[in-house]
């Protein structure tokens, strides 16, 4: 099918019917372009698969990839990309976010006291506690 092998940006919907959910993912991260897919489905394991496996810019799970339009995240991967940076999508995120790395020991029993002059501050417990 042409208009799935070449990469086109027109009023297109592709729709590919696979057995498996393995067979979905292999059938797109094939594709040279790595613009854009959507899953639709019920299982919260499928979409926790299929956007942890699949190989593209972006990844919609029950609704449809956006439209290139500036308040959306857009990009491609792979064949679909162009330039140095994509102008939305993780490449934005990261040029206007600093990271910050927390490193955090927590002793047996301290993580829910009070601090002395942070009376009303909530604490919580470090996650499994």
């Amino acid at each position: 099918m042409e208009c799935y092998s070449e990469e086109i940006f027109g009023p297109v919907l592709v729709c590919l019917e696979a057995e498996t959910l393995d067979e979905a993912i292999a059938l797109t991260n094939s594709n040279p372009h790595g613009n854009g897919t959507a899953i639709f489905t019920a299982s919260g394991v499928a979409a926790r698969k299929f956007q942890n496996e699949i190989d593209v810019g972006m990844v919609g799970i029950n609704v449809p990839i956006p439209v290139p339009l500036p308040f959306f995240s857009f990009t491609g991967w792979r064949g679909s990309f162009r330039g140095d940076l994509p102008m939305y999508g993780r490449a934005m995120v990261d040029f206007y976010t600093r990271t910050k790395t927390v490193t955090a020991s927590w002793k047996r029993g301290t993580a829910g006291q009070k601090v002395p002059g942070l009376d009303g501050v909530g604490s919580s417990s470090p996650p499994g506690k």
